[in-house]
């Protein structure tokens, strides 16, 4: 057991580092100019809160992360409109 923690905690460790550099790169990048004159155009109510309450990082993760599609999504509307087919099906012309 112990032998095997030996083996498989280096390229474990490695595997985390590679995740984390992942993670932090878009934490380092600065903002620039032209994403905050879109985030300022583009964002919600939400997003403008958390820009006064926690500052312009946080903001700007919350901002890019629902624009890559991976904030949370608003449900898709449920419709209630019933679709009726035709009682007849069409005729093609051969």
């Amino acid at each position: 057991m112990v032998a095997l923690i030996v083996i498989l905690f280096p390229p474990l460790l490695i595997a985390f580092l590679l995740v984390m550099e992942r993670v932090e790169e878009p934490l380092r990048r600065p903002t620039t100019q032209r994403e905050v004159e879109d985030f300022l155009g583009t964002a919600t109510e939400a997003e403008v809160g958390t820009l006064a309450n926690s500052g312009i990082r946080r903001a700007m993760s919350r901002w890019r992360a629902r624009r890559r599609g991976r904030g949370r999504r608003v449900p898709d509307p449920v419709l209630t409109d019933r679709v009726t087919e035709p009682s007849e099906p069409a005729q093609h012309a051969d």
